[in-house]
C-alpha cells in the first residue's frame, strides 16, 4: 500500500458533549468540511460517522483516526462522560475501513502541538521554550484532559497517554481547604476534574454559596462564567478565580513531573474563551508557586491553544506518526 492509497481520510474529535468530524483529501492537506454533532442526538459514534459521510456525499475512506474523551486501553471503549461504548475492530469492520486509529482526545491534541504557531497560541506570562524538551498539555471542558509530547532520538513524536485529570486535587490555603472538604463530602475522592471542568466550575460556585450560607444558584457553567466576567456576582467571580488557581497548581505539578521545558499548553473549551481575563487571573502566579522550584517554573512558557480545531490536526498527524 502506498501513501496515496491511504487517502482520503476521516478524522474526528469526540467529547462528552459534541462530536467533530472532518475530511483530509490528501497528504499535506488540512482537515476540511468540519461538522459538529451533538452526541446526545445519536445512539452511537458509528451513527454519527455515517451521518457525516452521507451529509458530505463521501464513501467510507481507507483510513480514519478518532480522538475520544476517554482512556483507550485495548479494543473496547466505554466513554466516561457519555453512554457510547464500542469495539474498535467492530466499528472498523462495520464502517468498511482498512485502518481505524482510536486514541485519547488529549493524545490527539498533543500531536497537534508542533503544527501550532502564530495566532493558534497565546503566551501567558514569561518563559522561553527549550527545543526538543518535553511539552505538557492540559485543558478543561466537559472533563479535564491531560497529556504531553516527547521527542525520540530519531525525531519521532511520542505522546504521553494518561488520565491525569483524575489525580487528587490539593489545597494551598484555608479557603481552598473548605472547598475541598465540601467536595469530599459530595464525591468522596476529589479529583482535579471535580473542579477543573464545566461541571467542576459549577461545583466550585455551589460550594462557595453553601459555605457562605446561600442556596445553590442552579447556574450552568456558561452562566457562572458570564456572571464572573461581567463582575455582577461575587461568588461566581471567586469561583472562576479559584478555577484558574487550581488549574495553575495542577499545571505546575505537571510541568515538574514531565520536566516540560518545551512549554505547558492549555487547551479545552473553557480557558480559550476567557480571553485576556485569564491572563490577569491567578493562574500564572499559582503555576510558579512551587517553593524552591519557582525559578525553574518561571522559565517555562504557558500557552493557551486558540486554534479552532487542533485535535483534528493531531488526529490526522497521528495516522502517520503512530504505527
Amino acid at each position: 500500500m502506498t501513501v496515496d492509497d491511504t487517502y482520503p481520510r476521516l478524522v474526528g474529535d469526540i467529547g462528552g458533549t459534541n462530536a467533530r468530524l472532518a475530511w483530509v483529501k490528501g497528504a499535506g492537506c488540512a482537515p476540511e468540511g468540519v461538522r459538529t454533532y451533538a452526541c446526545a442526538h445519536y445512539p452511537s459514534l458509528a451513527d454519527v460517522i455515517r451521518a457525516y459521510l452521507n451529509e458530505q456525499g463521501h464513501r467510507s475512506p481507507p483510513w480514519a483516526a478518532i480522538g475520544i474523551a476517554n482512556p483507550v486501553v485495548g479494543d473496547w471503549v466505554q466513554m466516561t462522560n457519555h453512554h457510547w461504548a464500542f469495539s474498535i475492530e467492530g466499528m472498523r469492520h462495520s464502517l468498511g475501513l482498512k485502518r481505524l486509529l482510536v486514541l485519547n482526545d488529549f493524545t490527539a491534541l498533543a500531536m497537534s502541538l508542533p503544527s501550532l504557531g502564530g495566532a493558534d497560541i497565546r503566551q501567558v506570562g514569561p518563559g522561553h521554550a527549550v527545543a526538543k524538551a518535553p511539552r505538557a498539555l492540559l485543558g478543561a471542558g466537559t472533563g479535564l484532559g491531560v497529556s504531553g509530547l516527547l521527542s525520540s532520538d530519531s525525531g519521532r513524536l511520542v505522546p504521553v497517554n494518561g488520565e491525569g485529570g483524575h489525580v487528587t486535587l490539593a489545597a494551598t490555603n484555608d479557603r481552598e481547604a473548605e472547598l475541598l472538604a465540601w467536595l469530599r463530602r459530595r464525591f468522596g475522592h476529589v479529583s482535579a476534574e471535580r473542579a477543573l471542568s464545566g461541571p467542576g466550575l459549577v461545583n466550585l460556585h455551589d460550594a462557595l454559596r453553601e459555605i457562605d450560607g446561600l442556596a445553590p444558584s442552579g447556574h450552568t457553567p456558561a452562566e457562572v462564567t458570564e456572571a464572573a466576567l461581567s463582575g455582577r456576582e461575587a461568588r461566581a467571580e471567586e469561583a472562576l478565580n479559584l478555577f484558574c488557581s487550581f488549574l495553575g497548581n495542577v499545571a505546575g505539578n505537571l510541568a515538574l513531573t514531565l520536566g516540560a521545558r518545551g512549554g505547558v499548553y492549555i487547551g479545552g473549551g473553557i480557558v480559550p474563551r476567557l480571553g485576556d481575563w485569564f491572563d490577569r487571573s491567578p493562574f500564572r502566579a499559582r503555576f510558579e508557586d512551587k517553593g524552591r522550584f519557582r525559578a525553574y517554573l518561571s522559565d517555562i512558557p504557558t500557552l493557551v491553544v486558540q486554534a479552532p480545531y487542533p485535535a483534528l490536526l493531531g488526529a490526522a498527524r497521528a495516522l502517520d506518526e503512530l504505527i
